[in-house]
């Protein structure tokens, strides 16, 4: 029975981990800008009139000096700008949050709501002697998950490249993921549960 128990625990962590890197993939996909762009034939300038006569040259026909077999010519099939958006369903996204806060609770930190809220400084030293009280190590990625916004905070932890700060109803899967340290209260918690649960 347990090991009936325990292989079901790890076919749904290889799914949830499956859900979780189709997602991930979708999410830096969508993210990313193709902005190469090459020129055809019609696009390069010059090139309109025929090089020499079509016949008695010895030469192969040419019609154009911008030919894309000619050098200084326009390029075949090449690179254009364009936009790709990668669907998800908004339930297979909030699965993925889900499942990604749920195998990152070991590095999960719960902390009083009122010790975010009471803090008020836009010094980087206090949001540093901050993390030092919740004994959370600076060269760690944290993720710091917040209720409301909290200007004071955002400005403290600004200069620091390794902390994010985040609202619990916009959770991104790669800031989950890039994380080692994540910071929240249970109000967040609650609050992510109504965002991305079943309600």
């Amino acid at each position: 029975m347990e090991s009936k128990i325990l292989l079901e625990n790890i076919e749904a962590k290889k799914q949830a981990i499956g859900l979780i890197h189709k997602v991930y993939l979708a999410q830096i996909k969508t993210v990313r800008k193709y902005t190469a762009c090459t020129k055809t034939k019609s696009e390069v300038r010059g090139g309109g009139r025929k090089p020499w006569r079509q016949k008695g040259t010895g030469q192969a026909r040419a019609g154009s000096s911008r030919s894309p077999l000619w050098v200084g010519g326009g390029v075949s099939f090449g690179p254009k700008p364009r936009v790709v958006n990668k669907k998800i369903n908004k339930k297979e996204r909030r699965l993925a949050i889900l499942s990604a806060l749920y195998l990152k609770k070991d590095q999960l930190k719960l902390i009083e709501e009122n010790e975010i809220r009471n803090f008020s400084s836009i010094k980087t030293k206090d949001a540093v002697s901050f993390l030092n009280t919740l004994k959370v190590k600076n060269d760690n990625k944290i993720l710091i998950v917040l209720t409301k916004p909290n200007k004071s905070l955002l400005l403290a932890t600004r200069n620091l490249k390794n902390i994010e700060v985040t609202l619990g109803n916009c959770l991104n899967l790669k800031q989950l993921l890039h994380s080692t340290q994540i910071i929240m209260s249970n109000a967040s918690l609650e609050l992510i549960n109504l965002t991305y649960g079943k309600s």
